[in-house]
């Protein structure tokens, strides 16, 4: 099965994606760790991309494209795959379409969880990452042991600037003009199952499975 999952910042679908990829062996891509996998490899397409990332500009649709090309010729998308977060604009859509049909492939589902603005703001106001390794820590779901300081490596934790209220609101604004007409674009195709993304972990996955056939979540997988 060939799944993508959209869905606000805050809402879960990384984590949503990575456990429904574990439990049916699919490959969990998302365009932030291919970024990372091709600019540490030095590959053609990274090296461009990282041109565009240094002079902070948004690398366009075309290298983005090449990326998701190179990365669906792995011998683990065989299988199947569940894009995370990708695509993010109607034009990127109807791109990965026509690349997918190129490669004689297609998507089955599409899932887009929502939420309300003032628990996502709430869940990502929580946040807070390691000064010394990186590691996101989530006060409300996950507080540390010690407090405001990392359970991995003891590093003060900070909130970064992205994190704060009035960031956060902006992302989600962003966010809704960018995905409603990809929304509605995956709509018209008989693609799209819209779930509520509020609720344990648990509940949430127990939504996505409710809505998917055998197929990608019982025997098949």
């Amino acid at each position: 099965m060939r799944l993508i999952f959209l869905g606000p910042p805050g809402i879960g679908k990384g984590t949503q994606a990575k456990l429904l990829s574990e439990n049916c062996s699919l490959a969990h891509l998302s365009t932030g760790d291919m970024f990372r996998s091709v600019i540490e490899q030095e590959t053609e397409v990274g090296l461009l991309a990282k041109s565009y990332m240094d002079q902070g500009k948004l690398v366009p649709d075309r290298v983005v494209m090449e990326m998701v090309q190179e990365r669906l010729k792995a011998p683990d998308t065989a299988c199947g795959f569940i894009f995370d977060g990708f695509p993010r604009t109607e034009p990127q859509a109807r791109g990965f379409d026509e690349l997918l049909s190129s490669l004689e492939l297609s998507i089955d589902k599409v899932i887009a969880l929502m939420g309300d603005d003032r628990i996502l703001v709430e869940r990502l106001s929580s946040r807070r990452s390691c000064s010394e390794c990186g590691r996101i820590t989530n006060l409300i779901f996950s507080p540390p042991k010690i407090e405001m300081k990392c359970d991995h490596c003891g590093g003060d934790l900070v909130q970064r600037d992205d994190d704060k209220e009035e960031v956060i609101l902006k992302r989600l604004e962003v966010y809704r003009n960018q995905t409603k007409p990809l929304v509605e674009y995956y709509d018209e195709k008989g693609l799209l199952i819209q779930l509520s993304g509020i609720g344990t972990v648990d509940e949430v996955a127990e939504r996505i499975e409710e809505h998917l056939d055998k197929k990608t979540t019982g025997e098949s997988c």
